[in-house]
């Protein structure tokens, strides 16, 4: 069985106030293509399909336009990630029983969609993006004395205990009915040890800790990932599990710039190692980042990236007169101009703060810059309990 995965699709994103519905329009014409030319079985969206709980409604009608093409050629499977709204997503999901499928329950993760394939199913079971503090009641065994731990590795352990005794049991039967053992997908929407990040993913930090270990997906054949956004294999590879993140389709912050986005073909046959195949993405426009003197990047430094967004950084020892009208005229897509001289570089400063920075270690340099000396164990707690408030806050927008 062939399947496609993808996902961090982000349908609604800006990037730096530039409207890109057009150019995930070009990813997901691209898919469709894909889907149709390589005969995929099935495709797998592993969450954050929109950028937001509540999306834009053209963001809403291209979703549906893309799964309506998409289901011409082949079935659908989608699971919501931690920047959609899981009841939003999966609304009408049990009206959708044929070639689109979306498991956006944590109650029903452990009952997969089942695809037959010759003389084997292939079961593919959705985890939505699991958010410790509610589901590790809703994970917990109800003869347990207590709630799970406040952790991603806890409930995504819990998840994947449902997922392995429905895959044990449904293999016994087959067994029984003298077929091939079923194969075994899961999507699932998370920060695997491992996994390299970038700056545009949102933290998931909860109890200080933000990433599970790959082992907990122990037991199936493929993981298809989620959430970071960068095409990568994680774990060590020695094991029989194959665990992939599909990455994002474009490149949504500068950071992602040397990215090469993709999509996973997943071929899946009756016994062995899952075989991937990286299929590029389209690049409607490149991420370049540019740093010199004005002059030089104004002239042939520059000349290549003319119609590349760029992130201008003149490093002339003083600002340059006119910077932003100079640039703009010269590189149309510009996004960012900014100027940075040697000496402030050289010079001690506090360090710059960007998305990819832990937000807790910011606070930490804030107090120490003001207090003189790092926070107590207690003051971390406290900024650490303040943070995740907002980030909750956030999420439940």
């Amino acid at each position: 069985m062939r399947l496609l995965h993808t996902s961090d699709w982000h349908l609604g994103r800006t990037l730096h106030g530039v409207d890109l519905t057009a150019h995930q329009q070009a990813f997901l014409d691209h898919l469709v293509e894909v889907v149709r030319d390589e005969r995929v079985d099935a495709v797998l969206v592993a969450g954050d399909v929109y950028d937001r709980a509540i999306p834009p409604v053209e963001s809403v009608a291209q979703l549906s336009d893309a799964l309506r093409r998409i289901a011409e050629h082949a079935a659908v499977v989608v699971t919501p990630g931690n920047h959609d709204s899981a009841i939003r997503l999966g609304f009408g999901a049990d009206l959708m029983r044929d070639r689109v499928r979306v498991l956006a329950r944590v109650e029903d993760l452990h009952r997969p969609v089942v695809l037959p394939a010759d003389g084997h199913d292939v079961l593919v079971y959705g985890l939505p993006y699991l958010d410790p503090d509610a589901a590790r009641h809703a994970l917990t065994d109800p003869d347990a004395d207590a709630p799970l731990p406040r952790s991603h590795a806890a409930v995504l352990g819990a998840a994947m205990g449902r997922v392995r005794a429905d895959l044990a049991e449904r293999s016994a039967a087959a067994a029984a009915q003298g077929r091939g053992a079923p194969r075994s997908v899961v999507l699932a929407h998370a920060f695997v040890v491992g996994g390299a990040a970038s700056e545009s993913e949102r933290d998931i930090r909860v109890g200080g800790v933000d990433h599970a270990p790959a082992a907990v997906f122990d037991g199936v054949d493929y993981v298809a990932l989620g959430h970071l956004h960068g095409p990568q294999r994680v774990g060590d590879g020695t094991g029989p599990t194959v665990l992939r993140y599909s990455g994002s389709p474009l490149a949504y912050s500068f950071s992602e710039a040397r990215h090469a986005k993709s999509s996973v073909l997943v071929d899946l046959g009756p016994s062995g190692a899952p075989a991937t195949t990286l299929v590029p993405a389209p690049v409607p426009r490149r991420l370049t980042d540019l740093t010199g003197p004005l002059e030089d990047l104004l002239g042939a430094a520059g000349e290549p990236h003319l119609d590349d967004w760029v992130r201008v950084t003149a490093t002339d020892a003083h600002r340059p007169a006119d910077l932003y009208r100079r640039v703009r005229a010269r590189f149309p897509h510009a996004l960012v101009v900014q100027h940075q001289p040697p000496a402030r570089a050289a010079a001690p400063r506090v360090a710059e703060v960007t998305a990819a920075r832990d937000p807790l270690e910011v606070a930490a340099e804030f107090v120490q810059h003001v207090s003189g000396a790092r926070p107590t164990d207690a003051e971390a707690a406290v900024l650490r309990r303040a943070y995740e408030q907002v980030v909750a806050a956030e999420r439940s927008a």
